[in-house]
């Protein structure tokens, strides 16, 4: 199976403040499966690290105002089109992110809060039908393998 990953759950040093969301249940998958690795923020032309970023009002915003919906839309794109090339069967995202959040996004109020909804990335996913998931998920998507 070929599954595409947000690079930070890998341990790449690509999020926001310049750190990463290493998952060591995701990073085990690569014993049996292959692992496609992306950072559509940094696909985007976004620099590492930089402004947090919510989706305000359906535009990614980031903490001082400034509009970064182009970039995270041209690095959704890029992802996209590298999981197209590459036919995997499913992504696992780093949940809350305005790119990767597959179930809850922050409101775009930067305090912290959540409510359902995708990151850009993952909607564009969902749209091409590729299956999204989420790390506390894989027990139930993979079983007791990883």
């Amino acid at each position: 199976m070929t599954i595409l990953v947000s690079a930070c759950l890998l341990g790449e040093n690509c999020k926001y403040n310049g750190g990463n969301n290493l998952c060591e249940n995701v990073t085990a998958l690569s014993r049996e499966h292959r692992l496609v690795s992306v950072c559509p923020e940094c696909l985007g032309g976004l620099p590492t690290p930089r402004p947090c970023s919510e989706i305000v009002n359906g535009v990614v915003t980031n903490c001082e105002g400034i509009v970064v919906d182009k970039q995270f839309r041209k690095g959704a794109e890029a992802a996209l089109q590298i999981a197209l090339d590459n036919k995997v069967d499913i992504a696992i995202l780093q949940p809350r992110s305005p790119s990767c959040g597959v179930h809850m996004v922050y409101d775009g109020t930067f305090s912290g809060s959540r409510i359902p909804g995708s990151g850009v990335f993952a909607s564009m996913l969902k749209e091409h039908g590729i299956n999204a998931i989420e790390p506390d998920e894989l027990t139930a998507y993979f079983g007791e393998e990883q």
